[in-house]
């Protein structure tokens, strides 16, 4: 089925999740939801995580290895300074109160050789971690986006565009700052820390001892901070995603509300928001008030405990000036990474969070799946439609699900057009959705020319049906572009053709550059009935067996409904079509009409002969519609 676009309806809740008006008092605060991690354990899908992360960085394994060892020779050529300064203090200047410069110069010349050989290293491992970062994020971006779109529809009716929005924009920007600003930093910090003990091991070992016994109030340091950090982290998470879904159900709804007066409503909405992500935010920096000095302050401890005693050994004589000054310079350079460490282990925790929500989004399944060995449909497809015993309800997990839609059987021939009538609520555009296979029944099977739909791979399923609503979706970009989207790769020529055959061509060349003239956002430089008969224009290019309209002409005037009509008439000849009317004027067109009730068929014929039958429901409906219109 070739979707051409979907809408809401009153049989379902709303596709943005929440309404406005229970926004106050659920959302003044982030709380839980489907895809959160519980904030107080272990992440659900911490497994999934970490092989998102594994799958993530296994094609750039060479490359890492290369970073690797760039890293190992920046590092040897950094750690080669303080030790060839306290060979200068002990022997170079020496031999230079001596007159002999040599030793000196010799030295000099090494530290400048170490010096420059350790910032083209450092140079190429920023351009090469630079490059592999982006690739990383380049990839998970596109993941993350063609899997939404292969998502079933019930997901996305679940889960509000602005937080697929922050997936894409928050959450990959937190793993570009680890990656960008960070990662660099931790691999320098993990060798300098090894190499750096031992060098100092090396130098006096009994100093270096005392060095160490400081990492055991570091430990626990760093312990403290991870149980905290994680909780804080992933509330920071969940809050950017509320004032993202905010900034989305506004903006996009920005005509009501402006048109309802609802900006201070919505104000004090994201008033209750935004200081649930700044409480979230403070919570933070709190954290990293106390663990940031810590370290300083730990390390700085260490510093004036090892020159307290290398000072007196070597006022003893035990110990040389340069051995001395050497470590002191080696120590400092320990605990400077320290705090590289920690900075990185902030940006890892936050990135941590946001490789999680990620994940939880990936590792979501289809809950209309495509089947592995998918059966083959008839060419050309006849389009009939059959419905065994389905029964569906939309919340099958609640303890008492409503029931949508009641055991139904029915057969729509080929070539047939029928018209579904009947209250809102009725069940009518769940019998469109499920034809559509944007969900499964509950129970029974839907069958395309005696094939489930269940069974058919989703390129078959969407070039055989196609869904046209009443919204007239249009995207950004030329009108011709837009009708191309019912068949992509048609030709100039077909697309035109298809304008023409229903009745769009002469608005079209009206338009400033004709087929080429953006329709802006959603279609906003046309009308209503100029949307719609472009939408048809997609669907009589896309050329499919079943052709379902969902109340295609329910927003359009007098003049344009009948415009509309005419180029129905072509759009429907020779395919199956379901059409979902309140305008019994749209319904006049059908070879069969179905009414409906609380999810059943109540009457089934032709319009003329429900018409005749003065006491049924569709006879009272075209005699209230009639008279409407005296």
């Amino acid at each position: 089925m070739s979707s051409v676009e979907m809408s809401g309806s009153a049989e379902q809740p709303s596709s943005e999740g929440v309404p406005v008006s229970q926004w106050r008092g659920k959302y003044d605060k982030p709380e839980a939801d489907t895809e959160t991690v519980v904030a107080t354990g272990r992440p659900k899908l911490d497994a999934e995580a970490r092989q998102l992360l594994g799958e993530l960085i296994r094609p750039y394994r060479r490359q890492i290895a290369v970073v690797l060892c760039l890293v190992i020779g920046q590092v040897v050529t950094t750690m080669a300074a303080p030790w060839l300064i306290g060979l200068a203090i002990d022997h170079g200047m020496p031999d230079a109160i001596d007159g002999n410069y040599r030793t000196l110069a010799q030295i000099t010349a090494a530290l400048v050789v170490a010096a420059l050989t350790s910032g083209v290293l450092q140079w190429i491992f920023l351009r090469r971690t630079g490059v592999i970062g982006q690739a990383i994020l380049f990839d998970l971006r596109r993941r993350v986006f063609d899997h939404s779109q292969r998502l079933s529809v019930a997901w996305h009716e679940r889960f509000t565009s602005g937080r697929v929005i922050s997936r894409l924009t928050s959450d990959v920007d937190t793993l570009r700052e680890l990656l960008d600003s960070s990662l660099d930093g931790l691999l320098l910090a993990a060798l300098n820390i090894v190499v750096i003990s031992v060098l100092m091991l090396v130098l006096d070992p009994w100093l270096a001892l005392v060095a160490l016994l400081a990492i055991i109030p570091l430990l626990f340091l760093f312990r403290w901070f991870s149980e905290r950090s994680t909780v804080a982290f992933r509330q920071t998470r969940e809050s950017v995603a509320l004032v993202i879904v905010q900034f989305v159900e506004t903006f996009n709804g920005i005509r009501a509300v402006q048109a309802f007066r609802r900006e201070p409503r919505n104000d004090a909405i994201f008033e209750g928001l935004n200081t649930g992500y700044r409480d979230a935010n403070r919570s933070v920096f709190k954290l990293h008030a106390v663990f940031i000095p810590g370290v300083t302050l730990v390390g700085n401890v260490a510093t004036v405990v090892v020159l307290f005693a290398g000072g007196i050994r070597v006022a003893d004589g035990g110990l040389a000036l340069g051995v001395l000054t050497a470590f002191l310079l080696y120590l400092r350079q320990f605990y400077s990474p320290m705090e590289d460490v920690a900075i990185f282990f902030n940006s890892l925790q936050s990135a941590t969070a946001a490789l999680e929500k990620l994940a939880l989004v990936l590792a979501e399944k289809p809950s209309v799946p495509e089947p592995e060995q998918p059966a083959q449909l008839a060419r050309p497809t006849p389009g009939e439609v059959s419905f065994e015993g389905v029964r569906f309800s939309y919340d099958v997990t609640a303890a008492e699900p409503r029931t949508v839609l009641h055991p139904l059987d029915l057969r729509i021939h080929s070539g047939e057009t029928v018209a579904l009538v009947g209250a809102t609520g009725a069940g009518k555009t769940t019998i469109a959705k499920l034809i559509s296979r944007f969900y499964d029944p509950t129970e029974g099977r839907v069958l395309l020319d005696g094939v489930p739909l269940t069974q058919l791979a989703d390129e078959d399923l969407r070039t055989a049906i196609v869904m046209i609503t009443q919204d007239g979706f249009l995207f950004s970009g030329s009108v011709a572009d837009n009708i191309a989207f019912g068949r992509p790769g048609a030709t100039r020529s077909e697309v035109e053709a298809a304008a023409t055959a229903v009745g769009a061509d002469v608005f079209i060349r009206e338009l400033p550059r004709g087929y080429d003239t953006d329709v802006r956002k959603r279609g906003g430089r046309l009308s209503a009935g100029q949307r719609q008969l472009i939408a048809f224009a997609r669907a009589f290019l896309a050329d499919p067996a079943v052709l379902i309209l969902d109340e295609a002409t329910s927003s359009l005037d007098i003049p344009t409904e009948r415009a509309v009509q005419r180029a129905l008439r072509t759009v429907l000849s020779g395919r199956t079509a379901l059409i979902i009317a309140h305008r019994l004027s749209t319904v006049e067109i059908a070879d069969r009409v179905l009414v409906l009730d609380s999810g059943r068929v109540v009457e089934d014929g032709t319009p003329e002969d429900l018409i005749d039958s003065t006491d049924g429901r569709f006879a009272a409906l075209h005699t209230a519609w009639q008279d409407s219109l005296v």
